[in-house]
């Protein structure tokens, strides 16, 4: 199989390749001597809170503001 380097450094995975990681959005992109190495990253348990926060409409202020309030607190 070949891949294209494009005017723009991107590069298009084939599809035999990118069918078998459909669900995978980002790669983490390494170098192993003069070898690329792509590893798909998979949504963490840290996407999942940060999910959570924007649904309850908490933003960093508010993170901010508890660290404040704890600390004048103690």
């Amino acid at each position: 199989m070949l891949a294209k380097l494009t005017s723009k450094k991107q590069i298009t995975l084939p599809e035999a390749v990118a069918s078998r990681f459909a669900d995978v959005e980002y790669f983490d992109v390494s170098t192993d001597g003069d070898r690329i190495v792509l590893r798909p990253l998979r949504e963490s348990r840290a996407d999942e809170v940060r999910a959570k926060l924007a649904e309850l409409s908490v933003d960093e202020q508010d993170g901010a503001d508890a660290v404040d309030w704890a600390r004048k607190s103690a």
